[in-house]
């Protein structure tokens, strides 16, 4: 089924103004990987079958990563989801004019944020002839004390970009220490957030005052996510939601209507009025439709 999208004029030229003035933070899930990475119902369902799941939510990789968890160690699920998937990743096309990762390093931004384990959105950058500089957030006690570039008084900017890992990166030192997965890790991760949110910003490890100013400072556009990942739902509720309602500025997010189809024949329409309901206090819209398929219309709106 073709999906419209269904930004106005209006939005699109308010986006496309943001990304000219540097104002524009992209979010990137794990539907930006789609094609070189598994998914993470897939990896779920796979793990399912393998060790035994005993539940039918088979499709839930934080559910099933959980299990894992509690049958083995806590570290179990981290190491095999590098091990088995990450590791063995096809970098994507950057090259394609509607590859997310080659879209987004083609704009003049100096702050990327992920929830995805890989190095991509580096790469890309560094395809574009850019100098990326790679940081994980601090969430835990393993990692907290880890030195930071946002430790002294760098500033990001468009030929030196941060790209930020909330949920860690599979090419770190500490990389399953750093990784979130598990329906606890999220849980803490959550937990964690809305503490350090708490401190007053020259004190807080989690999140560093320049990646506040970006949340809630610049337009946020997420790509890659529905509003059933776990990873989605914890960085809106935990990072996005708490911000000032005066502060917020227009922001996108790009869901996939048929993940939101269920076995009672939810319509589009009805998946339609719930997502727009859930934003639309928080001054986020809707586009319906893959990440390529955004992709592909950015490019071709910014000419």
């Amino acid at each position: 089924m073709q999906l419209p999208g269904t930004l106005t004029d209006t939005e699109w030229s308010i986006l496309l103004e943001r990304i000219k003035e540097q104002k524009c933070t992209p979010f990137l899930g794990a539907g930006a990987c789609y094609g070189s990475i598994e998914l993470g119902s897939q990896i779920a369902e796979a793990w399912a079958r393998h060790y035994n799941y005993p539940l039918t939510d088979c499709q839930d990789l934080a559910r099933v990563a959980q299990f894992l968890a509690t049958t083995y160690d806590p570290m179990f699920p981290k190491t095999h989801i590098l091990r088995e998937y990450i590791d063995r990743a096809t970098r994507p096309d950057f090259t394609e004019r509607d590859e997310p990762h080659g879209l987004l390093a083609d704009l003049p931004l100096p702050i990327y944020m992920t929830t995805n384990y890989d190095d991509f959105m580096a790469y890309a950058l560094e395809s574009r002839h850019k100098d990326p500089i790679r940081e994980i957030c601090r969430w835990n006690s393993q990692i907290s004390d880890m030195a930071s570039v946002f430790d002294g008084e760098f500033e990001p900017h468009p030929a030196k970009p941060v790209v930020f890992h909330l949920h860690g990166r599979h090419n770190h030192e500490m990389a399953e220490e750093s990784i979130v997965l598990t329906e606890d890790d999220y849980l803490d991760f959550l937990v964690e957030v809305s503490r350090d949110l708490a401190r007053p910003p020259r004190e807080a490890k989690m999140i560093p005052s320049r990646i506040r100013r970006a949340l809630s400072g610049t337009s946020l556009l997420f790509i890659g996510y529905t509003l059933r990942d776990w990873s989605f739902r914890v960085l809106y509720r935990g990072l996005v939601a708490p911000t000032e309602r005066s502060l917020r500025r227009l922001s996108v997010t790009v869901q996939l209507v048929p993940d939101l189809a269920n076995a009672e024949g939810e319509t589009l329409t009805s998946a339609e009025h719930y997502l727009e309901r859930y934003f639309d206090t928080d001054d986020v819209r809707v586009y319906w439709g893959t990440a390529r398929q955004f992709c592909a219309e950015l490019r071709d709106r910014m000419g």
